[in-house]
């Protein structure tokens, strides 16, 4: 039997720093190999890697999704941050999960990701792929954002608004939802369009199918306009660009111990009470 390599991915942060040590010994008594991940350098180690173990909070688990790219490591998110919805296992159950993992009593799931392109006078000046959402958001004294949107080359309408999101269902439960867009189970094919605080109240969330191409296009004048990629990096954007949204290659494995875990999750972190009608 092969020897285990485990990622860990942890959250700047003196107490998930300090669980990352014990974790790393705990694995290490169990024959199992250890490697750190960095996810502000954007640096995964080239190890046949098993799995990563992610300790911090959403913001860490999407770090986690971006250092993946297209390799086939799946992600074991472990609760070290605020309210979150990506990190299943919470800190007390780390070492009951880790010995699940080890025995493979485990399930897989997989979360769609959109691929995003800034094409600008029929030049690509940024691309990402992202797990949660990208977002169009207006400068603090910036008028309303126009954003143009087609349909697979289709034009829709134009949304105007203080910025406008497009989600996974992933994503839903992030800053789409803030800004009153619905939940979507993960499992559900689609792709949700979210205007942030609409000037008109017809201008509502819309869900379509995820094999959809999106184009948006900045109308009227667009100043200080930024487009942000799951809240972690971006590029200033102006009314010469083209954001083109598809459905990623590559989805994210994310690993579970338990089926249908999605509402309980949904549940605790929505403080909903749970019980029966």
């Amino acid at each position: 039997m092969n020897k285990k390599c485990i990622g860990l991915l942890v959250k700047h942060d003196e107490r998930a720093r300090k669980k990352a040590i014990e974790v790393e010994r705990w694995l290490i008594d169990r024959n199992v190999d250890v490697v750190y991940a960095d996810g502000f350098a954007q640096i995964l180690p080239k190890d046949d890697i098993f799995c990563m173990v992610v300790l911090g909070g959403d913001g860490t688990f999407l770090s986690a999704a971006r250092l993946t790219g297209n390799r086939d490591i799946p992600l074991m998110g472990v609760k070290f941050g605020e309210v979150g919805f990506l990190a299943e296992t919470l800190e007390g159950k780390l070492y009951q999960s880790l010995e699940a993992l080890l025995d493979g009593k485990f399930y897989i799931e997989e979360r769609m990701r959109l691929h995003v392109s800034v094409i600008r006078d029929d030049e690509k000046i940024a691309k990402a792929t992202v797990l949660n959402d990208l977002v169009i958001n207006r400068g603090a004294l910036s008028r309303l954002a126009y954003c143009a949107v087609y349909l697979n080359g289709s034009y829709l309408t134009t949304f105007k608004a203080d910025g406008l999101i497009v989600a996974t269902p992933t994503g839903s439960t992030a800053y789409s939802l803030a800004a009153g867009g619905p939940v979507i189970h993960p499992a559900v094919h689609g792709i949700i369009l979210t205007p942030i605080c609409p000037f008109t109240l017809t201008n509502r969330p819309l869900i379509i199918p995820d094999d959809t191409e999106i184009e948006i296009q900045l109308k009227e004048d667009a100043n200080d306009i930024f487009l942000t990629f799951d809240g972690q990096e971006g590029v200033a954007i102006g009314s010469n660009d083209r954001i083109v949204v598809t459905k990623g290659e590559y989805p994210i494995k994310m690993i579970a111990f338990s089926k249908d875990n999605y509402y309980d999750v949904l549940k605790a972190r929505l403080l909903w009470s749970g019980g029966k009608g």
